[in-house]
């Protein structure tokens, strides 16, 4: 062979050489995993040392799976006998493709690192469909090298002990005195490397045993959302890849006994007259739960204030509900849940092979009804399927960057800001025939995390850029609401606050499986009608029933939330976290893996979730109605049954 770098290290066999690089990649891999766990440490509180290495060992079953995917390309060519197997561009050829595979596979760990707190579960394939329609990717990608430059470097060391730990060996030729037993003999190894592989990609040897997947993390866990730190990224890339957001589900075999314990066909008991009011709906980027005095006069001793001042004091002259919660963590998860009571569990609904699904939705209720219908949001249209999912869900305006028409207003990176769009809506909606529906979605409180130059300063930072922002858009509803208090409609309209999810938390009560999807909920109305505190649960999907309760809505629609104004109904929520569902219903958590419940706890007396009750008390009525829910939802998806015909 030529001298070079390919011929730096020891001569050693093939075979060995080759198990020796799997296993400096299972070390990489491990690695990243006590990064991933290290940087996201404050998400993950009740770990014990016993339990991390219960998860560091159950993780090597991942990685193996994860990276036999990842380089089962190359080691077929590693392996499979032929003449040229040894030359020297041969070898540098499977040279460069293991370590630029490799490489990508880091990355996507990497990522993770920051990623995860966002969206509380490990990158799968339908992040690309999420942001497939965003058209300021060069510009976010290039922010997110400047705010986090030190996992670039980290990622640029582990490719770095990569690529030289796996030049410390060199392949050699496995030494055969016959040359006519070479080719049965790389044969046998390529079948021995096969029968490995099928063995690595399923977990164990077991016939009866089916390829891993997330869902498998759940033996070596005592909470759902330690599964992220068991797999690994490029795993749960490759393994979401193809996968259906919807499975038929067949808890309860007939129709009478399913729609017996719950019915989505929904049917408002009143006689009276329909209120022909306007709805304002205001879906706020990233306001978590956690931002807002009013709703946390317990947090830091008493003495905490949150970075809502405007609506601290219109939670005061309004109904609010303070146990309120998401049903995502996306923002293309918000918006079919706040308007068309559709839950976000597996995947978004808006990126999911269903999403042309006819549905009813507030627009197309109201529409009925007479009411002009409108959306808007101020990035460029089309951005995170909005534009799209809007006409869908039978909107009949929209109302985007374009049609703004003033870049002089535009952020920089992810389109007009609040306050100038907040006005424009005033202004737009002013002019649309009464009674109107109108629904917005802010975009300031969003990475980067600025403020407008003259803002600069004005707002208490806090611990997190974000909470800049988050002043900010409150300052931004404060100048929208003080512009249209004079307006002949304004009285007559309902407001309804909430956010689309939550964000990177400060405070240990909001760092839990609960915690993390807790958002306000608010229903304002200028002539005082709807004030007070109401305790009970509350989720994005009971939205659009409460509207139309409020609104004497009578007619029967498809809604899988609950008439927050009924107290006869009981209220429940329904998110998905890690790959588990979240259920709760009074003071229980259930943790559901689509086959069996794997956790059970008493928030209220436990919110840490130390103490799974799985099997000490009984929660046969609460996993009767959640996979009731479950059920509906998923069966009348892929039916296409969403309307009342």
């Amino acid at each position: 062979m030529k001298k070079g770098w390919l011929n730096k290290g020891v001569l050693e066999n093939e075979y060995i050489v080759l198990l020796y690089q799997f296993v400096v990649l299972l070390f990489l891999y491990a690695i990243c995993r006590l990064l991933f766990y290290w940087f996201n440490l404050a998400l993950f509180p009740n770990i014990s040392t016993g339990e991390l290495l219960t998860i560091m060992r159950g993780g090597v079953k991942f990685d193996t799976a994860g990276l036999l995917y990842l380089n089962a390309a190359y080691m077929l060519l590693y392996i499979f006998p032929h003449p040229w197997k040894f030359r020297v561009g041969y070898q540098k050829f499977l040279r460069w493709w293991f370590i630029i595979i490799n490489s990508i596979g880091l990355a996507l760990n990497a990522i993770d690192f920051k990623y995860y707190p966002f969206i509380l579960k490990r990158t799968t394939l339908g992040v690309y469909d999420i942001l497939k329609n965003e058209q300021n990717m060069g510009s976010l990608a290039f922010q997110f090298i400047i705010d986090y430059w030190y996992v670039y470097l980290i990622w640029g060391a582990l490719v770095f002990a990569l690529v030289y730990l796996t030049k410390l060996l060199k392949p050699r030729p496995t030494p055969i005195k016959k040359w006519y037993y070479a080719y049965p003999f790389g044969i046998a190894m390529l079948l021995l490397f096969s029968a490995f592989s099928v063995a690595g990609i399923r977990g164990d040897f077991k016939h009866s045993t089916r390829p891993i997947t997330i869902s498998n993390a759940g033996e070596y866990v005592k909470s759902a959302e330690q599964v992220a730190i068991v797999v690994n990224t490029p795993f749960s890339v490759i393994r979401t890849a193809g996968n259906k957001s919807f499975t038929h589900m067949n808890f309860y075999k007939s129709e009478d006994e399913l729609a017996k314990e719950f019915s989505p066909i929904q049917t408002i008991q009143t006689t009276a007259p329909f209120q022909k009011k306007n709805v304002m709906v205001i879906i706020l980027e990233s306001f978590a739960r956690e931002h807002f005095g009013v709703f946390n006069k317990n947090l830091d001793g008493g003495k905490y204030k949150g970075y809502t001042p405007f609506l601290d004091s219109l939670a005061k002259q309004s109904l609010v509900f303070p146990n309120a919660y998401a049903n995502g963590r996306k923002s293309i998860d918000a918006m079919p849940s706040v308007l068309a009571s559709l839950p976000a569990l597996v995947l978004p609904y808006v990126v999911s092979d269903y999403s042309t699904n006819k549905v009813n939705s507030l627009a197309t209720i109201l529409d009925q009804e007479g009411y002009e219908t409108s959306f808007f949001h101020g990035a460029p249209n089309g951005s995170m399927g909005f534009l799209a999912f809007s006409k869908l869900a039978g909107f009949q305006k929209y109302f985007g960057k374009t049609e703004f028409n003033n870049d002089k207003e535009f952020d920089g990176m992810w389109g007009i800001w609040d306050e100038p769009f907040f006005q424009y809506w005033g202004k737009e909606v002013g002019k649309m025939k009464k009674p109107f529906f109108s629904a917005i979605f802010s975009i300031s409180s969003h990475h980067p995390f600025k403020v407008p130059q003259k803002y600069e300063g004005v707002f208490p930072k806090g611990p997190l850029p974000l909470h800049q922002c988050i002043g900010y858009t409150d300052h931004a509803l404060k100048m929208f609401f003080n512009s249209i208090k004079n307006e002949p409609w304004f009285k007559n309209t309902l407001f309804v606050i909430t956010a689309d999810h939550c964000t990177v938390p400060v405070h240990k009560e909001f760092k839990t499986n609960i915690g993390s999807f807790a958002i306000p909920l608010i229903f304002y109305t200028p002539d005082g009608s709807l004030k007070g505190v109401n305790e009970r649960l509350a989720q994005q999907i009971d939205i659009m029933p409460t509207i139309l309760s409020h609104l004497n809505y009578n007619k029967p629609f498809v809604t899988f939330g609950t008439n927050l104004f009924n107290s006869k109904d009981k209220s429940f929520v329904l998110n998905y976290i890690g790959d588990a569902y979240q259920y709760m219903e009074g003071d229980i958590a259930i943790y559901f893996d689509g086959k069996k419940t794997i956790g059970v706890y008493n928030y209220k007396k436990d919110p840490d979730l130390k103490q799974n009750l799985l099997g000490k008390i009984d929660v046969s009525k609460e996993e009767a109605k959640m996979k009731a829910v479950l059920q509906q939802y998923n069966n009348r998806m892929i039916e296409n049954r969403l309307v009342v015909k």
